[in-house]
């Protein structure tokens, strides 16, 4: 044999190593296939499918009142207190009544004439000064810096969910949120490209950004109160609290800021309509919300309700002869992703024997 042909290999070594590369090109092709179907059944699991639809549910719910709210707005009504009150109002009737005739140490009566009493009060004062303040800023600032600036709930139910509620966040829940708030940039160009924003930047909108920011603080508080409430109690205790509290203080505010344009509203049919429409969706919000945090949690529920937008879009074609954008729908499937990120694995709460007792709330004791 010659020294040229001893250095390369025979044929049968040939045949040898163009076998495995063959068949190591399979294994990798099989492997890789494997991992993309792991995947998809991970994104297809339960514990992922519930949270996006519950979310998406509570979307098309946040939708609803947008619409209504825009009716409104048609007819010259813009009464953020005056209308949140109606729908404590209803929450007091229904929920509040429940916890009444519920027996055992979480009783109404019990509860409001305990230490219980004036945080579930705090509770509420949050709540209706959240709903006012985000509301009111449409009027300074434009729907952009509304919808940009109320992302910061987002945060501050994550940092007050780690300290108070001591939830572990890893890498793939930060990821999931990422992924989400990409999808809510692509709502809001969409909007910008459709004009669906209007042409106005508001009368003043360095006011209306602190307040939509002042307003997502006090909705992420609300909504991490909420979760333990909703986790270590009961769904009704924290609805019909929020009945008899909220109504007092949208009662209280409505009469003091709002009697002199409310007495100006000119109650048709229309109106009456519309408004009644307005609180059964803002109803539902609550009630359904209660039942989607005690089931995932607040921050996955604030991720869920990213996508209202899109749905808003959808009912406004009909509606308001909206434009219609492929990147809505671009941006509304990766809203979805990011929120389906995010549940993909859950988040780990150690738990705190002094965090919970059977007497009172510890949300203010940490």
């Amino acid at each position: 044999m010659s020294t040229y042909e001893s250095l390369g290999p025979t044929s049968d070594e040939s045949d040898v190593e163009s076998e495995d590369y063959i068949l190591y090109g399979q294994v990798k092709r099989k492997a890789g296939k494997s991992r993309l179907m792991a995947g998809v059944q991970l994104l297809c699991t339960r514990s992922i499918v519930r949270p996006l639809l519950l979310g998406q549910f509570l979307s098309v719910l946040l939708c609803g009142t947008g619409v209504f709210s825009g009716l409104l707005q048609k007819q010259n009504v813009n009464l953020p207190t005056a209308q949140s009150f109606l729908m404590y109002a209803l929450l007091c009737l229904t929920h509040t009544t429940r916890l009444a005739y519920q027996q055992g140490d979480r009783n109404l009566f019990r509860v409001i004439f305990s230490v219980d009493g004036l945080k579930y009060a705090l509770i509420g004062i949050i709540d209706v000064e959240a709903n006012y303040l985000v509301v009111k800023a449409y009027a300074y600032t434009s729907v952009t810096s509304v919808q940009i600036l109320d992302c910061f709930s987002i945060a501050v139910v994550m940092v007050l969910s780690r300290l108070f509620l001591k939830t572990h966040y890893q890498l793939v829940h930060y990821v999931g949120v990422v992924i989400a708030l990409v999808g809510l940039s692509g709502l809001i160009t969409a909007d910008v490209i459709t004009g669906k924003n209007g042409d106005g930047e508001g009368s003043s909108p360095a006011v209306g950004d602190i307040l939509v920011v002042f307003g997502a603080m006090l909705y992420g508080i609300s909504n991490v109160a909420q979760e333990f409430v909703v986790k270590n109690y009961d769904t009704s205790e924290f609805l019909g609290m929020l009945g008899v509290f909220g109504t007092l203080v949208s009662g209280v505010q409505m009469i003091v800021v709002e009697q002199d344009e409310l007495s100006k509203v000119d109650f048709n049919y229309k109106v009456v309509l519309l408004w009644m429409g307005f609180t059964i969706f803002l109803y539902l919000i609550y009630t359904c919300m209660a039942y989607v945090i005690q089931k995932t949690s607040a921050t996955v529920t604030n991720l869920s309700v990213l996508s209202a937008d899109f749905y808003a879009l959808i009912l406004g074609i009909f509606i308001f002869s909206y434009s219609f954008h492929i990147l809505y729908l671009v941006a509304f499937v990766v809203v979805v992703l990011g929120v389906a990120v995010y549940t993909c694995r859950p988040t780990e709460a150690r738990p705190d024997p002094s965090a919970v007792n059977n007497d009172s709330l510890s949300i203010s004791d940490k």
